[in-house]
């Protein structure tokens, strides 16, 4: 059935890429439909958290991975997703990536995207995507999702040993981690610089030994289910 456009006016799209062409080339497509509009875009985390609130769209667009991480490794876009569905609980974010990554799909759920698609998607199912998490329904493959979940319910790869290796500020990192808070505010709270953040939850993945985020987060959350002492 064709999509007909709100009553209410035209969907709201936040744009995040760092490709100035990608951007353009995403502007155009959903501009030319009339029940889609482009508020407002950025080319890069910081952009975005400033932008985005201000324009309050009602789904984001957002790279997975912005600038040249070296390893390949970096998921920016997911924290922006996490810290932009903080501040706007009703924002859906469809992550847009170049690469089929588990890991970032995982990182994607865990903060509460809505869609995960490849940038090999085609231009009408791109705005099909968009209209489908606007209108609150998921763009998540269930057998990928099904995996993600399954991982995330399996045992927690750490015991006290491990985290008797933490220093008391690591602990007090590794809890905030477990609160789904970005390197960013973890460094407002803490008073501390972002990259000193980013050095010491290195140092805590690997006291850990692990080797996601994620990972951590749930290892924070089941210390919260421990009686203390244990």
């Amino acid at each position: 059935m064709p999509q007909t456009a709100d009553p209410e006016g035209p969907i709201g799209v936040f744009l995040l890429d760092d490709h100035e062409v990608v951007r353009r080339g995403l502007r155009d497509l959903l501009d030319a439909e009339s029940d889609l509009t482009v508020v407002g875009e950025a080319a890069n985390a910081r952009e975005a958290i400033a932008r985005a609130p201000a324009v309050r769209p009602r789904v984001a667009v957002l790279d997975v991975r912005l600038g040249s991480s070296g390893d390949g490794g970096d998921h920016e876009g997911i924290e922006v997703c996490r810290e932009l569905r903080a501040r706007l609980p009703d924002l859906a974010c469809l992550m847009l990536t170049s690469f089929d990554d588990d890991e970032a799909l995982f990182d994607a759920i865990m903060a509460g995207a809505a869609g995960y698609v490849l940038k090999q998607i085609n231009g009408s199912d791109l705005v099909s995507a968009v209209r489908t998490v606007a209108g609150g329904r998921s763009m998540l493959d269930p057998g990928a999702t099904a995996r993600v979940m399954a991982r995330l319910r399996g045992p927690a790869p750490s015991g006290p040993v491990e985290l008797e290796k933490l220093s008391p500020r690591e602990r007090e990192i590794l809890q905030l981690i477990g609160d789904g808070l970005t390197n960013r505010q973890i460094a407002e709270r803490l008073f501390l610089a972002e990259k000193t953040v980013k050095n010491r939850i290195s140092s805590i993945l690997s006291k850990l030994g692990v080797g996601r985020r994620i990972q951590a987060a749930v290892i924070a959350e089941r210390l919260k289910e421990r009686p203390t002492g244990q």
